[in-house]
């Protein structure tokens, strides 16, 4: 009789420990916390933006606001160290900003990682980064790579810029078909450059099977 309550109790307790124990809601509660962080320190970079025009780079009035930028990315990061949004935020203060503490080694480490782990402006960023920072045959390929990347997940950017190396045919070979599809795709997106390339594109395809009959439909 007793071996039976102890077993009920031992259910009982174990239940109760899994509905306060519930490691979804921890994970949410921690997501949670991070992105009102990365919420705070975005703002505090937004009015760094704001300001920044006004006054020398390394403007003393500044440094509160990249001060309390970089703390509550990195706070973001302890809430939630799988937030790709925190690196790649905390990344462009290291590589951008002249914030107190800030290594370009550091910044170009999380820029990697927030890249490798999905998030598409770190793809975006981290593959422009690589085309104007390197001469290398390499470099091109890895920022293609991380390019294309981020116009798997539509980001406007990337499907611009990326319309305009099939365009051009730099280090890639010429594809005006994909062109006209990242032009397209990044002017929905609400991309204004890629809207003009697209309008632009498409009235040249349109006239040179105008003045060429023999030009097939499919381009």
């Amino acid at each position: 009789m007793l071996r039976q309550l102890f077993a009920k109790s031992t259910a009982k307790h174990a239940t109760f420990s899994f509905i306060l124990f519930n490691p979804h809601r921890e994970m949410h509660s921690r997501n949670k916390k991070a992105m009102e962080l990365i919420a705070k320190g975005w703002s505090a970079l937004k009015e760094v933006d704001r300001v920044i025009d006004y006054c020398e780079l390394n403007d003393k009035r500044l440094i509160p606001l990249l001060r309390a930028a970089k703390e509550n990315f990195e706070l973001a990061l302890e809430a939630d160290n799988s937030n790709t949004h925190a690196r790649y935020w905390l990344s462009k203060l290291h590589l951008k900003y002249h914030v107190p503490g800030a290594c370009k080694a550091i910044g170009a480490a999380l820029l990697v990682e927030a890249a490798d782990m999905g998030d598409k402006d770190a793809q975006y960023e981290l593959g422009c980064r690589l085309r104007v920072e390197n001469d290398y045959v390499q470099s091109d390929q890895q920022a293609f790579y991380y390019l294309e990347k981020a116009v798997d997940q539509l980001h406007p950017g990337a499907l611009y810029l990326l319309g305009a190396v099939y365009l051009t045919g730099d280090c890639v070979k010429k594809d005006i078909s994909s062109a006209l599809w990242c032009f397209h795709r990044a002017s929905e997106k609400g991309h204004a450059g890629a809207a003009i390339a697209y309008g632009s594109l498409l009235l040249r395809v349109l006239f040179l099977r105008c003045s060429s009959p023999r030009m097939p439909n499919k381009i």
